[in-house]
């Protein structure tokens, strides 16, 4: 579980480079640790020339030793990288990034938008969606989450927004789990995997840091990866998923947030597939955190890839299916979800053999 960092294998020569520009978004409640990250990472020699974006008032939080100079809303860092804080409209505030970097004032290559600990990263999430400039230009790659081993079971309890946190992630980063005890350290992995089992997780270990797990992820582009097997994790996290199948109501803590998977080792119609996705959005869009598929189509070589935020969604076909078995796959992470009912729903999709 503790790895000695993997420096970035090809890094970025030049920051200005055409292409979208990689977001990763840091999330994590009140006190977990975020800006403790944040500035190992920004400490780390990984290759990569940083923005970024505290997106919340107050002061900007980053080590003072990186800290050189100051202009306006943007802070210049001993190693190259950039600060900034975000005290109104974060896509507005995106686009004057990107122009600044086109013009050749700012040179980047990727950005972290740290968020403040109560915040729903869910509109954070949704920029990168709604706003087709934004779609252009950036590449929202992941959202790191940061739990706090010490305080989480409580609040997980007090307050719903860690839940969102949770169950938006692509990561999920455990701090201070030297400060409890083995069963309570367990009792919350188990937990945090049936909230969110598509997300590997990791401890945060002093002086170590594995920038290759953190970085690069591409969690929400469209491909086929949810047909490989779970994510890399420990043998005891991923024993902890149990198939990979939420059971809602299954344990002591009946979390409004989980995770359910619908598969079958086969075809399903388009039609009643698209009515199904589409009644899914229409019932459920608010309480959807995130939902990718891979399906396979009827007389189409290649496979139907698809994910969503709430009621935002993309479609688009992906590789061939060529010596790969066919089947179909949905992931679904959200709200008091109705398993019985998006069970039969998919059921009816399923084209028989």
């Amino acid at each position: 579980m503790h790895e000695n960092p993997t420096p970035n294998p090809n890094p970025n020569p030049n920051p200005n480079a055409a292409g979208p520009v990689p977001v990763t978004v840091l999330t994590g409640f009140l006190g977990a640790g975020k800006t403790t990250l944040l500035n190992r990472i920004l400490t780390t020699a990984h290759g990569h020339r940083i923005a970024v974006i505290e997106n919340e008032f107050g002061p900007v939080n980053i080590d003072s030793e990186l800290l050189v100079q100051q202009s306006a809303e943007v802070v210049e860092m001993t190693n190259g990288c950039l600060c900034c804080t975000v005290r109104g409209d974060l896509a507005r505030n995106l686009v004057e990034l990107k122009a600044r970097r086109d013009a050749g004032e700012l040179a980047f290559d990727r950005i972290v938008i740290e968020t403040t600990g109560l915040a729903d990263p869910g509109p954070v999430i949704q920029t990168f969606f709604a706003e087709p400039e934004l779609a252009e230009a950036y590449l929202l790659d992941a959202v790191l989450t940061v739990v706090d081993a010490v305080h989480a079971a409580r609040q997980i309890e007090e307050h719903p927004v860690l839940l969102k946190q949770i169950g938006f992630a692509d990561r999920l980063l455990v701090s201070k789990s030297e400060g409890v005890a083995a069963g309570a350290l367990e009792a919350l992995i188990d937990r945090l995997v049936r909230i969110n089992p598509r997300a590997p997780i990791r401890e945060l270990v002093a002086g170590e840091l594995d920038v290759g797990f953190l970085l690069d992820i591409r969690g929400f582009n469209l491909n086929e990866n949810l047909l490989a097997e779970d994510a890399p994790a420990t043998p005891r996290f991923r024993a902890a998923t149990k198939g990979g199948s939420r059971v809602f109501g299954g344990s002591a803590h009946s979390d409004e947030i989980g995770s359910l998977l619908l598969e079958h080792s086969g075809d399903v119609d388009l039609d009643r597939i698209g009515s199904f996705v589409q009644g899914l959005l229409d019932r459920h869009g608010d309480d959807l955190l995130r939902y990718k598929g891979v399906l396979a189509i009827p007389g189409q070589a290649n496979r139907l890839v698809f994910q969503g935020v709430h009621r935002l969604a993309g479609f688009d076909y992906g590789a061939e299916w060529n010596d790969d078995a066919r089947r179909s796959r949905i992931v679904v992470i959200g709200r008091r979800l109705r398993e019985d009912e998006l069970r039969a729903g998919f059921a009816e999709c399923v084209i028989a053999a």
